[in-house]
This record gives structure tokens, sequence and C-alpha cells, in this order.
């Protein structure tokens, strides 16, 4: 994966880069999975973020999760959930996303440092997601929620590689600055 690659997945779709790693360890919790399937989550979870050498936690001191997924059969059932105008910021999400097709909706809060304070993942399993294989859509849930990818990734031993590099405490936490992808090119090449 070379410089160009990796830029245009932190470039969004206005022009503007933004490649941010969380700030702190990420506490997560998984809403509306059968039991079955939240294991297979909670290990693609501690495996990527053991891969890319950050830490996870029972829970965050300021939040309590700051990493929730929320599967949904269809987008209305989040109608259900208490505040979730205040939690996301977003006034009418479920109807945005069911008027959309989405099957997936992504949503980052950054610290003041820029990094990730907090990840909310809605995932519609009442569509397209509805087949996915869980192993595989679990890895892709963990890779999507470890840094601000600007589209769709697909998991692939590049893209972990870019993860970990990304993850290099000697790197920034969060940067616009589009050259920032030389820097993880570099280190996938070392």
């Amino acid at each position: 994966m070379d410089a160009a690659a990796i830029e245009a997945m932190f470039t969004k779709s206005d022009g503007g880069f933004l490649c941010a790693r969380w700030g702190r360890p990420v506490a997560p919790v998984v809403f509306g999975l059968a039991d079955e399937s939240l294991g297979i989550f909670r290990g693609a979870l501690r495996a990527g973020y053991a891969h890319a050498r950050h830490p996870m936690a029972e829970t965050d001191p300021e939040m309590g999760a700051n990493l929730m997924l929320f599967f949904v059969r269809d987008w209305a059932e989040l109608a259900g959930v208490p505040d979730l105008d205040r939690l996301t910021g977003v006034p009418g999400l479920p109807e945005r996303l069911a008027r959309e097709g989405a099957d997936h909706y992504r949503l980052f809060r950054f610290d003041p440092e820029g990094g990730i304070r907090a990840c909310l993942m809605f995932l519609n399993m009442g569509g397209a997601l509805g087949g996915a294989h869980p192993g595989g859509l679990a890895e892709r849930v963990a890779m999507q929620s470890m840094l601000t990818f600007a589209g769709e990734i697909a998991p692939s031993a590049a893209l972990a590689g870019v993860i970990r590099a990304a993850y290099d405490p000697v790197l920034p936490v969060a940067t616009t600055q589009p050259a920032h992808a030389l820097r993880l090119a570099a280190r996938l090449a070392a």
C-alpha cells in the first residue's frame, strides 16, 4: 500500500484529510446481538486493538462505554434508544438512515487533542448485512472503529498494517495534514 492509497483512505468527499486514532483506552459495549454472536464481536475487538497495541478497558471514567455498537433489524428500532438525538447530535437519525437506504452509520467524537474519544456504530442487520458472515463483519466493524477512515474499508493484511502504523506512539494522535500518509507508508515499508 503506497502513500497515495493511504491518503485516499482518510480524505473525505469535501477534500479534507483527517487521520485520528483513539486517545484513550477503548471500553466497548454491544447492543442488540444474540449471545452466540457477542463473543465473536468481542474477540474481534480484542484482537484488533491488541494488534494495534492499544489498550482496552472495562469502562471509560467519563462515559462508561466509549465504543457503542448498536445492531438492529430495522432503523425504526433505534427510536427505542433513550436520548438518541442527544447521544448522536443528529436529530431524526433513524428516519434519515431509512430514507437513504443505509446499512450502517458511524459517528466519532473527539477529545481536545483531536484523538477519538468515542465511536458510535449503528448496523442494520435487516438488509444487506444480514447475510454477512459474523466473523468477517466483526473484523470489519473492529477495523472501522479504530481510525477515522473516510469511506468503506475491506479488512486485509495491508489495512491491518496501516492501523498498526497509525498507532505508533511517536506519531500524532490526530492530524489534518495529508503528508501524514507518507509517514504511515514509510512504516509499512520498514
